[in-house]
C-alpha cells in the first residue's frame, strides 16, 4: 500500500543518456556533446552556465532555451503532463532543471522579467530543492 497523494501527479523521473553523460563527465567539450546528443539537456545547460559566466547573456539565453525545450520534450515522453514533481535528487532531471535555472538568469539579465518569473516558478513547481540548489531560492 502506498501513502502518495492520489490528487498530485507521480513523480517524472527521466531515463539516464549514459553516453552522453559519460562524454560530459570526462571533459569532452559541452558544445560537442550537445552536438552527438542534442536532446541531452545537461549539455546545453553547461553551455548557458558557461555563457553566464562568460557575460554573454544572450548566449547563454539562446543555450538555455534549447536545453529547456529538449527538456519539456524528455519530460512529456517521460509521462509529464505540464505539472507535477520532477524531482532534483535524480540526476537525470537535473539537465532540464540546470537548462531551467540558467534560462532564468539569462532572462533576468536581459531585462526579460517575465520569463524569469515563469521559469523560476516552473522550478518552484518540480521541485523547491532544485530552486536551493541552482541559486534561485
Amino acid at each position: 500500500m502506498t501513502n502518495r497523494n492520489l490528487l498530485e501527479p507521480p513523480e517524472t523521473l527521466l531515463p539516464t543518456d549514459e553516453a552522453a553523460q559519460q562524454e560530459l563527465d570526462t571533459g569532452t567539450d559541452p558544445s560537442r556533446v550537445a552536438a552527438g546528443h542534442p536532446a541531452f539537456s545537461a549539455a546545453w545547460a553547461s553551455l548557458a552556465e558557461a555563457a553566464l559566466e562568460a557575460g554573454e547573456p544572450v548566449a547563454a539565453y539562446a543555450y538555455a532555451r534549447t536545453g529547456y525545450h529538449r527538456g519539456l520534450d524528455a519530460l512529456r515522453k517521460a509521462g509529464w503532463k505540464g505539472f507535477g514533481p520532477v524531482p532534483w535528487r535524480h540526476e537525470p532531471n537535473r539537465g532540464v532543471l540546470r537548462s531551467v535555472a540558467a534560462l532564468a538568469k539569462a532572462a533576468r539579465e536581459i531585462g526579460e522579467t517575465d520569463e524569469f518569473d515563469r521559469c523560476r516558478q516552473l522550478l518552484l513547481d518540480s521541485d523547491e530543492a532544485a530552486l536551493e540548489a541552482t541559486g534561485l531560492a
